[in-house]
Order: C-alpha cells, then structure tokens, then sequence
C-alpha cells in the first residue's frame, strides 16, 4: 500500500492547504494489516496486469479484508483526476491519454480472480468530451466476454461537462447496478466537492433509471464530515425521490493533515439509527456502519438487493 502520510509526494495541489489534526480512530473502526496469502495472490494478480485500484489509491481500510477474498475494485483511465475534493485520496492534476488496451486487462484479471461481482471506477475525467463514458462501456463490454458469470457495478462519475450521450453510452452497455456516490450533504458541498453540483448528481441517477427502470441504482454518503442528522434525512428523501434502489452510509477517514477535517467520530448506534430510517423510507437495499465503503462487499449486497427487489414484486 502507499505510504498516506506524506501528502507533498501525491498530492502538490494540496500543499497550500492548512494542516487539520488527525484524531485518534476509536476502537470500533480499526482494521488489522493486511499479511493473508491471498491479500499478496491479489496484490500480484493486480500488478501482473498492470492495473489501478481504488483500495490502494483512496487508501481503503477495507482493502487488507477484501484483497484476502480475492476481491477488489478497478480503477480505470488512470489515477490521476481531474477534480480536488478535499475528502479524497487520489491524486488531482493532469491525466494521462487513455490506455486502449485497459478493458481487455481489467476483463482478464476479473476473470482470473474468480470474481462473481466485480466493481468498476474511475476518476473524474473533465478533459474528455464524454467523461470516460465510452470506456466504460468498453470495459464492461470485455467483462462480459471475458468472465459471462460476473456480475458488474459500476461507480461512475457525474459527468457534469457532458452531454447527455455519456450516461446514455454507460446504461446501454447494460452493468447490473450503476453507482454515484452524492458523498456528502448538499450543504457541504461547496467546501467537500467544490467540482461538483448535488442536485446534478442526483438527477443522473434519476436518469438512470428513466433509461432502464430494471437497472439497479446505487449511492452513497460519509458522515462525520460536519452534517447534521436532519440533513442526513433529506438526502433519503432526495435518494427516494430520484428511485435509488441502495444506499450506502460510512464514517468518513481523513487520509493526510492536508484533507478536510474529521469533524467527528459517528457511534456505531448512530449509523444502526440511520440504517433503520432508509429501509423506513424505502430503500431495497442500505448499508450504513463506520466501516462501509461503495463497494464494501459489494457481491452479498448485490446478491441481497436481487433477492429483496423479488420479494418486492412477490408482494406487488
């Protein structure tokens, strides 16, 4: 993994930033460090094919668990955005061109893991006219011919400078859920996501399923990053509103002093609250402890949403 404490090696853009304590994690949200066989079995079969994750790149807590399953998520079109949200990990500054050859690597190393369920990311692609869209859809088209058995999500970016065509080319390539995180509440937004426009988000995800109503929709959101609970709740509401199917609630982690703050630490009985209120909404599907990440056994929970959303219809 990548050494996240020195922010000047991976992060220039953020070197103005003022530094933000760190505090002390509490003992509900500490993970043990990855030494599994399988956690170096999936590390290897990561760099045998020349590939980007997200576990690594966002510095995952998670990532130790996951790789020793054999599981993890694929970053594609690089590792470097376009973006500057003050929450995130990855890199910001100027992309590289895009690598023709990924899809095929990324079709190859889902199929050599074994994977039933493998999640697909990116960075934000501002420079590209259709945002990476088409590259999307070429990887999961590989997928599909690679590894026919595995089911795939994908967490996209909002495709703000795009037309309407980028998320049509990503829902036509036919993934099985299609994630975006909204990340935070809209109040936050101007200082977590300053690239980024809440309600634009939430009505790509809307779209979605105005394209394909049988396509599951995904999103989710961090806490402890200075929300109330009142907001948290209205961007249920907002989720419903737009048909998400699954919604994700995690404590957010600060990754370097040069990152916004940790504003504090959510009690696990917080996130069981929040848990209950969305299923009371109407949410399929909600994962919402200090741990969960989007992809954070992504295959079970895909697996469970299928199996809610039958019980659903058996009921219609």
């Amino acid at each position: 993994m990548r050494d996240l404490k020195i922010p000047d090696q991976r992060h220039p853009e953020k070197a103005h930033r003022p530094d933000n304590a760190q505090p002390k994690k509490p003992d509900w949200i500490r993970v043990k460090a990855p030494t599994s066989q399988g956690y170096k079995d999936t590390r290897n079969i990561i760099r045998e094919h020349k590939l980007v994750t997200v576990c690594e790149e966002a510095g995952c807590p998670n990532a130790g668990e996951c790789w020793s399953q054999g599981h993890a998520t694929m970053m594609i079109m690089g590792e470097i955005c376009t973006r500057g949200c003050t929450f995130c990990n990855i890199a910001t500054g100027k992309p590289q061109t895009l690598d023709v050859f990924e899809p095929g690597r990324v079709a190859d190393a889902v199929a050599k893991l074994g994977l039933n369920h493998v999640v697909v990311t990116s960075v934000d692609r501002d420079d590209l006219d259709d945002g990476g869209a088409d590259h999307f859809a070429q990887t999961i088209r590989a997928i599909r011919h690679r590894a026919p058995g595995t089911t795939i999500e994908v967490l996209t970016p909002d495709f703000l400078k795009c037309g309407p065509e980028a998320l049509e080319i990503v829902v036509a390539a036919r993934p099985d859920v299609f994630n975006h995180n909204l990340e935070t509440v809209p109040g936050l937004y101007p200082e977590v996501r300053p690239g980024a426009r809440y309600f634009h988000s939430l009505r790509l995800l809307q779209r979605v399923k105005e394209l394909d109503a049988s396509m599951f929709t995904k999103s989710g959101i961090m806490v402890g990053l200075g929300e109330d609970r009142q907001s948290v709740l209205q961007v249920m509401d907002d989720m419903r509103a737009a048909d998400i199917d699954f919604l994700t609630i995690g404590q957010y982690l600060q990754p370097t002093p040069k990152h916004h703050a940790v504003d504090r630490f959510v009690h696990p009985d917080e996130f069981a609250a929040y848990e209950k209120a969305a299923y009371g909404k109407g949410f399929l599907m909600v994962s919402a402890t200090p741990l969960t990440r989007s992809s954070y056994h992504a295959g079970e929970d895909f697996a469970r949403l299928n199996a809610a959303r039958q019980a659903k219809l058996g009921r219609g």
